[in-house]
């Protein structure tokens, strides 16, 4: 008998779905709620779940799998390098480990002026981005009212949503939040106590709300002014997702901080925050850590990932795709839309009501994963290879699943 096949064997379950289903909720901790569905199976954009229903997702794991399902570069890279070098720990370093930091800093345009800190996710690198502000020896941290940048302590802290934070009070002292997009209020509240700005380009847990234009140039000058440190929360927007490598680029300036997750790794966890500068050399030796972060799996995960962008020109296919879904969303004339937002493939169209929760129902009863990210907003946010066709099948079912929820509100 082969290893293989002495593996305890996962056993399709009676009921399918619906089994799963209760079996997940007398399992595991109840903190995402019951599952929309269990699924089984994913290849490109489409995901399969466990009665064998067809979906097209347009979600992507919450913006993570890159490259869609089963990418044959990403499987090529994993099993490759996890029949040669698993896990080292962090008192060693691996070949993925270094060439994708230094891939980074090269897309960053930071080669020789930066440096990379490996983690595992989104909230992990802004842990780290927090306490390499705190090493400043400035007591305070300015963030925006809206933004998300994860549920640890110290990255809930930094998160300008009180109902998220009010169950896990006191938070991490110093950290103070002022509206999103404005310069002004942006302007008074920095000082010489102030460590750090956080912000992200786009707020993407906040219903996909683009940054004014000029807002991150802006920040740039008031932070350099009172000698803060300026941090860019990309997890959700960079490795491709709005069409560029990183969404800040097209500013022009350089921030001091920026941070990664959710695409890097196309579904393999990976998380990264790159100090640039001064940032770059503020944590040594002892101050921070972490098991997992730069396992070299993840890292040649990683390294795919960028590849395959490259590779496949699918930064253009992002602009394309994106620009063909806002069109086609503003073509439909119904009641209940009142207009999309966003850049590339992070997309979210606005509802006239509070009803995003139920379109999102009706859209997965139809074969397409969307999310609710607010009661009247939707988010797309697909694999980057989607292509003009696929989209086309959403377009197409749009206008039926907003009919739907427009005759049961008004019922």
């Amino acid at each position: 008998m082969s290893t293989l096949e002495a593996l305890p064997r996962i056993e399709p379950a009676e009921g399918l779905v619906a089994a799963w289903t209760e079996r997940y909720t007398g399992a595991l901790m109840n903190t995402f709620g019951p599952p929309k569905r269990v699924l089984v199976r994913g290849e490109g954009c489409h995901v399969w779940d466990a009665d064998g229903k067809r979906y097209l997702d347009l979600l992507s794991g919450l913006a993570v799998n890159s490259l869609g399902h089963a990418h044959p570069l990403v499987v090529q890279a994993v099993t490759g390098q996890l029949t040669t070098l698993g896990h080292i720990s962090n008192f060693f370093a691996s070949a993925p480990q270094i060439v994708l930091a230094e891939r980074l800093l090269d897309l960053l345009g930071v080669a020789g002026n930066g440096r990379v800190f490996f983690c595992n996710s989104g909230a992990e690198a802004n842990e780290a981005a927090f306490k390499i502000a705190r090493r400043t020896g400035r007591p305070k941290i300015v963030s925006t009212v809206g933004g998300f940048h994860g549920r640890t302590m110290g990255a809930l802290a930094l998160t300008g949503q009180p109902a998220k934070q009010e169950p896990f009070a006191p938070m991490p002292p110093g950290v103070e939040f002022v509206p999103y997009g404005d310069t002004g209020a942006l302007a008074e509240a920095v000082d010489e106590r102030t460590a750090a700005v956080i912000l992200e380009p786009i707020q993407g847990e906040n219903g996909v709300l683009p940054a004014p234009p000029g807002y991150l140039a802006a920040a740039r000058e008031i932070t350099e002014r009172h000698g803060a440190l300026l941090i860019l929360d990309e997890v959700q927007t960079g490795v491709g997702r709005t069409g560029e490598w990183f969404a800040y680029l097209p500013t022009g300036i350089t921030p001091d901080v920026v941070t990664l997750a959710k695409g890097l790794g196309a579904g393999i966890p990976i998380g990264a925050c790159v100090g640039i500068g001064r940032a770059a050399t503020l944590l040594g030796p002892g101050d921070h850590g972490t098991t997992f972060g730069g396992n070299p799996v993840a890292c040649a995960a990683g390294l795919a990932v960028l590849y395959a962008i490259e590779r496949d020109d699918l930064l253009a296919n992002v602009r394309q795709v994106g620009a063909h879904l806002v069109e086609g969303i503003r073509a439909i004339e119904h009641p209940l839309l009142a207009g999309v937002r966003g850049a590339g493939l992070l997309l979210a169209f606005q509802l006239t009501g509070p009803h995003a929760a139920r379109l999102a129902e009706a859209a997965l009863d139809a074969g397409f994963i969307v999310n609710n990210v607010a009661p009247d907003a939707v988010r797309l946010a697909p694999p980057l290879i989607l292509t003009a066709e696929q989209a086309d099948t959403f377009l197409r079912a749009l206008p039926g699943l907003l009919d739907s929820v427009w005759k049961e509100i008004s019922a």
